[in-house]
């Protein structure tokens, strides 16, 4: 495995809110599995990634900028291995998640697209939509202020226009669930795959899971949830990935949210030695 060069690109900070150390730490990780496979990495910042040549063919990385997406893409399309792909990243944000889920079958709660300066209680009140999220649609959550809770339309229309007018042009509004948040992180193949209650973790960007509170311990297929993910992960092409879940009453799941390859803070020694072994499985491809 010697001659496999590999250059890892670490997340900016600005796209690690509150979970910077966790995000180095599974990069760093699954570094050192690689490298006691015998594979050559290099490492890179996300600074580095965009202003300097990357000669390595393959590209293990965690980039969230708009010019590294771009650069990265560019990469894949000249035939080099790209682990999240470019693509698959853009894909995780909100808006373009919440169409390829929606589109493909996948569990996913009753949603609006909308631009910022729109008026929507009408739209609300058709759909019958009360409690509900409003997340930024363009770009991934950097910011407390990119996902809201409301209770109800005349304060869902408010925190629209906040986002208007602090320059984010499209919003994905969620119907809120009940239920128990469930968070995931797994790897595309299946080798790995791991569930947890993020309130019993403390484990939290932005708080937001004390919305629902504590959660019930409500009954659900673990299979099916390793399924839907996998799914999930296929129609937004991304290899390594993580996200949140609710639970029912009833058993039933919903995704909430998909992302391109997250901390795996509570399982990173466990998760590190499979996501390499996955690496190389898609580089023996």
């Amino acid at each position: 495995m010697s001659n496999i060069k590999i250059a890892a690109i670490s997340r900016a900070g600005i796209f690690s809110p509150n979970h910077i150390g966790n995000d180095a730490a599974i990069l760093s990780a699954t570094v050192e599995q690689l490298r006691r496979r015998g594979c050559e990495v290099t490492m890179y910042n996300e600074e580095q990634f965009i202003s300097e040549d990357i000669r390595e063919d393959i590209v293990l990385n965690m980039c969230r900028q708009q010019a590294s997406l771009e650069k990265l893409q560019r990469l894949e399309d000249s035939g080099k291995l790209v682990i999240n792909s470019g693509y698959g990243i853009e894909n995780c944000t909100r808006e373009l998640m919440t169409r390829l889920l929606v589109n493909n079958g996948i569990p996913y709660p009753e949603s609006l697209i909308v631009d910022t300066n729109t008026s929507i209680r009408s739209q609300l009140a058709a759909a019958g939509i009360d409690r509900c999220w409003i997340k930024r649609g363009e770009f991934h959550a950097i910011h407390k202020e990119d996902v809201h809770y409301c209770r109800h339309a005349e304060e869902a229309q408010e925190i629209l226009h906040e986002f208007f007018y602090r320059g984010i042009r499209r919003a994905v509004i969620n119907r809120h669930l009940e239920g128990d948040q469930v968070k995931f992180y797994g790897v595309a193949d299946g080798s790995f795959f791991y569930w947890f209650y993020p309130l019993e973790h403390q484990h939290s960007k932005f708080k937001d899971e004390e919305i629902n509170g504590m959660p019930r311990h409500l009954a659900f297929d673990e299979e099916a949830l390793k399924q839907m993910c996998a799914r999930a992960a296929e129609v937004t092409d991304v290899m390594i990935y993580g996200g949140d879940c609710i639970i029912g009453t009833d058993g039933s799941i919903q995704i909430i949210d998909f992302n391109d390859w997250p901390s795996f803070a509570p399982c990173r020694n466990e998760a590190a030695p499979y996501i390499a072994k996955s690496i190389i499985s898609r580089i023996r491809e």
